[in-house]
């Protein structure tokens, strides 16, 4: 399995657009066969901030995810649209 998160803040102004827009990606990104989980949260304390997580089937899966043809404009989207250069990932190992 591979799991992951990632972290991002909207710029000011642009809180509901990117909530809108990474809630449309995880419906595509939802239909992809290896995927197992796309979940999306928004920080109860500052709207801005958002956290996905993330989980494939394997390593695999995780590549072609990334190769899906409505990643790239997505990210370049966001990329505009947030304080970071781009979302923060994070990789997890299951332990248990």
């Amino acid at each position: 399995m591979k799991i992951l998160h990632s972290q991002f803040t909207a710029k000011p102004g642009f809180e509901d657009e990117v909530a809108q827009m990474i809630c449309d990606f995880g419906e595509k990104v939802r239909t992809e066969p290896g995927n197992r989980v796309f979940d999306v949260y928004r920080h109860s304390d500052d709207p801005a901030k958002f956290f996905v997580m993330e989980a494939y089937v394997d390593e695999d899966a995780f590549q072609t995810h990334l190769g899906m043809p409505y990643g790239g404009p997505f990210n370049a989207r966001l990329e505009e649209r947030i304080e970071e250069p781009h979302s923060v990932l994070t990789f997890l190992d299951q332990i248990g």
